[in-house]
């Protein structure tokens, strides 16, 4: 079911601009400034960002500056970024659900399958239509409130703001590193120990529709735990330092341990020797990436109270997790 926003409701919750306040951390200093924006605001592309700082709708404590200057950090960003002219209007009753709510944040468990936000190929459907439907203010906000993202085939916890100071603050928590996640993440091999992956991912050289750990790509931290060894696989938890896009997908891809269904980065199904035809079926037929975002931790934007929120194991990777466990407790000529 669509529902669409009248115009009147439009032309009310839907400013001509979209206010932009914030100061430079510490951690950007070196940077251009228009890189430090990409990092601190990434509901904004770094393109929109340098027309904004190019046409002064952007300032720098109180000074227009261009998108090449560099900052040093604790520097004080005012100014107002023109609505992009596309912008979603339509609200769809999709369900949702909602583990948290209150006037500032929401907390959602999404499905796998649910992309979270309206692109190319996918311009309805999405969570925004659902969050718009759910809370029309949302319209106001960058990207409805979106902070973080989930791949459309992983599934588990994202926060939501619900108000541009909530926005705001949890932007700054996540750039400084202050909200926790972890996942938990099936992949393809045994691991001796945990350990973390420290390399920098951007778009694939040749392949631009895949990411790829690359000396030009943003600094990626990854963190993982032993949480249960199979014969061939491992469930792992995996805690993330930063937030790139693919980033768990491809670290344990470089790292030779790439998660068992992935269809991008996790090539062909590893099945353990002597196998029952149970246990390949449920290997060959999980056609996900094994991903879910279980735990979620962060300051509240206006109490400062620590909160903290699980998502259940989803049943098609709870299922997985009991066939592997089996296929381990009884080895099979």
């Amino acid at each position: 079911m669509q529902v669409s926003i009248p115009p009147g409701l439009l032309k009310t919750i839907m400013p001509p601009v979209e206010a932009i306040d914030c100061q430079i951390p510490a951690a950007c200093a070196g940077m251009r400034l228009d890189q430090a924006l990409a990092e601190l605001l990434p509901a904004y592309s770094r393109s929109r960002l340098q027309q904004a700082l190019k046409a002064g709708h952007l300032c720098v404590d109180g000074q227009p500056r261009r998108p090449r200057d560099p900052v040093q950090g604790g520097e004080h960003v005012l100014g107002t970024l023109p609505r992009e002219v596309e912008t979603i209007a339509v609200a769809q009753a999709i369900p949702l659900t909602i583990l948290y709510e209150d006037t500032e944040l929401l907390v959602i468990d999404k499905p796998a399958g649910l992309v979270a936000h309206p692109a190319a190929g996918n311009r309805d459907g999405t969570l925004v239509n659902a969050l718009l439907h759910h809370a029309p203010e949302l319209a106001t906000l960058p990207r409805a409130g979106l902070v973080h993202r989930l791949d459309k085939d992983t599934s588990g916890l994202l926060v939501v703001a619900r108000s541009l100071r909530a926005h705001t603050a949890l932007v700054a928590q996540l750039q400084a590193r202050r909200i926790e996640r972890y996942y938990l993440a099936v992949v393809n091999g045994l691991p001796v120990a945990g350990g973390s992956v420290d390399a920098p991912v951007g778009r694939h050289p040749v392949d631009r529709q895949r990411m790829a750990v690359t000396p030009g790509g943003k600094p990626a931290v990854t963190h993982y735990r032993i949480q249960q060894r199979f014969r061939g696989h491992s469930l792992l938890q995996v805690k993330l330092d930063t937030g790139r896009t693919h980033q768990i997908r491809v670290h344990m891809a470089h790292i030779r341990l790439p998660l068992l269904g992935d269809p991008v980065y996790g090539g062909r199904p590893r099945l353990p020797p002597g196998a029952s035809p149970r246990c390949i079926e449920a290997i060959q037929g999980f056609r996900r990436q094994a991903l879910h975002a279980e735990r979620l931790a962060l300051s509240h934007p206006l109490s400062g109270e620590w909160r903290e929120w699980r998502a259940p194991i989803p049943a098609d990777l709870a299922q997985l997790l009991a066939i592997l466990t089996d296929d381990a407790e009884h080895t099979h000529a």
